[in-house]
């Protein structure tokens, strides 16, 4: 470690703070001096903790939790009661494993029962049976401040704890609930301890992500420079609910706000969710909220701050303005909402570059047996309003009836020709089939040159600039940038990027319904890795910003080994992907709740002779119940292969009405 005065100054401070003599101080090579005492503060500081840290071994379970390989090494865990009860990361058990072994400071090596795993911190609460067990002191929350000494402990292979010594670089992080720290976090230390310079523990080290959750957000991050633990006290204040052998769960209120901007802006509330507690709580839309619990909110971000540490069961008060009135309001958080799902018309707009401007929604097609066909619209009539509000585009118009519930009714002003009618009629749910009746869009021909001469079309291959991975595309000879196209970007199996195939099963497809495919090569054949999602992501934005693309219709399609991949890009760039489309590719996580900002469809393809048939029943059947719209497609007597023909073909309508409303 470099030496310079803010250490000198830091380090002696320390010093007088743990009773050591200060005379080295000002002994003849004060450098080497304050090193030496560096060390002894640091092994003093350890050894003071060392006795309230447990090893931690499972055995069994699952190799890998979506794309990420679970921890099978020995991990840590912290005492924190003299009975026998262990916090340590719920990482370290997203295996399910069969067992778990937990080795003492003493050397006694016991089983050990999860009791209850904290979610929102992700953190797990487990039970030996032992008494009298050494717990550490927890540093009091006044006492963090940036920039102080942390000590990140682990108690993996050998007797004494692993030691990473770095500061404390952010409080309140991970909207409130975590501590950043530059010392090296990983999995051997995952549940392990931050501690001061006394001796005293800060947290308990996680893995955490601010933009996703769940058991292995974050884990991405090891020994990058940003590791996060859970304050200590914070963790005292929960043991005694995870006692009582029930999991604890973050709350929700039920509201999305308006703007992506999280930083920007009063905070004004977009959709209030059906059944929810923002709903039960009389909160409507165009609500601002001003306050939450007392305190001034100014940004969309102090609401995730405010929220981001708080639990289901725990009551809110939130002040609201509406017109020129101020109301407050108490609510409740819950662990779950009633799941989000979107009402149907039944039609599928007229896209923006077909046709000449007029005003409304354009007709391109009724969908059969759909809300919109029993009311009587037809091809070439336009919507001009929807319950009274003025339409111009499919966007608003789609936007209008995702806040209606199924079974609702509706009210539609209808142009036909020189005459206009007003039709009332019961939205419905979204169809689990594809309407293959469904002509192309015409695409308009292209009359000039291309602005961009080194825009490239047919099929070529490329290598994003920041990035080692290259990809390969095929665009429409006869491409347009007047018309918006789909895209979609496949990701091919480990072993096989079967470009050849791929080109020649949708070339032709592509021209006919306008379709731009994008194919990202894994670094290595054998397959993907978590870090080459940011790739994939990349080369998504650079085709955003070269072509013209319709966001509503981008789809992200695997096959076999990579579905699972598939899947997590989707989850995890929610405002990048509308579709999802996967060949012989069961779920092997859960999905995150349907949300009304994120518009994802699911297209999933199976022989009935193909092992993993069954699994991707049983994934629909779940995507279902999270009430995502999704259609399971079955190729009788087909085994475990990419399809060709009408199956291929049906994938293609099916992306070609993704926009439907």
């Amino acid at each position: 470690m470099p030496f310079s005065p803010w250490r000198t100054i830091a380090l002696a401070a320390a010093i007088v703070n743990l009773g050591l003599p200060p005379a080295c101080l000002f002994a003849s090579d004060p450098r080497a001096a304050l090193e030496a005492k560096e060390e002894q503060t640091i092994k003093q500081a350890a050894a003071i903790v060392a006795p309230s840290l447990v090893r931690i071994e499972t055995v069994g379970g699952l190799d890998r939790v979506g794309q990420v390989l679970t921890a099978t090494g020995p991990t840590t865990g912290v005492i924190v009661s003299p009975d026998g009860y262990i916090i340590s990361s719920a990482f370290n058990f997203a295996s399910r494993p069969a067992s778990i072994l937990v080795t003492l400071s003493d050397g006694r090596r016991l089983p050990a029962a999860q009791v209850a795993t904290d979610r929102l911190k992700m953190l797990t609460l487990l039970k030996v049976e032992a008494e009298n067990l050494p717990i550490p002191s927890a540093a009091p929350a006044a006492s963090f401040h940036v920039g102080q000494w942390a000590i990140a402990l682990g108690k993996t292979l050998d007797e004494t704890p692993s030691v990473s010594v770095g500061i404390v670089s952010a409080l309140n992080r991970i909207w409130g609930k975590a501590i950043q720290t530059d010392a090296k976090i990983s999995p051997v230390n995952y549940g392990g301890a931050l501690v001061d310079i006394e001796g005293r523990v800060l947290g308990v080290l996680v893995p955490l992500s601010p933009q996703t959750s769940g058991e292995v957000a974050g884990v991405e991050w090891y020994d990058s420079g940003i590791g996060f633990a859970i304050p200590m006290v914070d963790v005292n204040a929960t043991l005694e609910r995870l006692k009582s052998g029930k999991d604890l769960v973050g709350g929700l209120m039920g509201i999305t706000t308006k703007g992506q901007d999280i930083y920007e802006g009063q905070p004004t509330i977009d959709r209030v969710r059906y059944g929810s507690p923002a709903q039960q709580a009389g909160l409507k839309e165009g609500d601002v909220i001003i306050e939450l619990d007392g305190r001034p909110v100014k940004r969309q971000a102090q609401i995730k701050h405010a929220l981001g540490n708080r639990y289901s069961g725990e009551t809110v008060s939130v002040k609201v303005k509406r017109g020129k009135e101020e109301l407050t309001r108490e609510l409740t958080l819950v662990d779950k909402l009633v799941p989000y799902e979107s009402a149907f018309l039944g039609v599928l707009p007229v896209r923006d570059g077909v046709g000449k401007a007029e005003p409304g929604v354009g007709v391109r097609f009724v969908i059969p047996d759909s809300p919109a066909a029993i009311a009587g619209l037809d091809r070439g009539q336009r919507i001009t309003k929807f319950n009274g509000t003025e339409v111009s585009s499919g966007g608003a118009l789609l936007d209008l009836v995702s806040r209606i519930r199924p079974t609702e009714r509706a009210r539609l002003t209808v142009q036909d020709g020189g005459s206009q009618r007003e039709v009332e009629l019961t939205l419905g749910h979204l169809p689990s089939s594809v309407p293959l009746d469904l002509r192309p869009s015409p695409i308009v021909p292209r009359e000039k040159d291309l602005a961009d001469k080194e825009l490239k079309t047919g099929r070529f291959t490329d290598k994003m600039p920041a990035h080692e991975h290259e990809f390969w595309a095929y665009v429409p000879e006869d491409y347009n940038p007047e018309f918006k196209y789909a895209l979609l970007v496949w990701l091919h199996p480990g072993g096989d990027t079967m470009e050849a195939f791929l080109l020649k099963a949708w070339q032709s497809l592509c021209d006919e319904r306008g379709i731009i495919l994008v194919a990202p090569k894994a670094g290595q054949i054998a397959g993907w890795i978590p870090d080459e999602a940011e790739f994939v992501k990349d080369t998504v934005e650079k085709f955003f910003e070269k072509y013209s693309i319709d966001r509503a219709r981008v789809v992200v399609h695997g096959y076999g080994g990579s579905g699972a991949f598939s899947y997590q890009m989707a989850f995890k760039y929610r405002q990048l992907f509308r579709g999802i489309a996967t060949v012989a590719a069961p779920l092997v996580v859960p999905p995150p709740d349907n949300e009304p900002d994120f518009r994802v469809q699911f297209y999933l393809l199976s022989g009935d002779n193909d092992p993993v048939h069954r699994a991707v029943e049983m994934s629909a059947r779940a995507l279902s119940e999270f009430k995502y719209p999704v259609i399971h497609t079955t190729i009788p007597g087909a085994g475990h292969k990419y399809p060709t023909g009408s199956a291929l073909s049906e994938i293609a309508v099916w992306i070609d009405a993704l926009d439907r409303i």
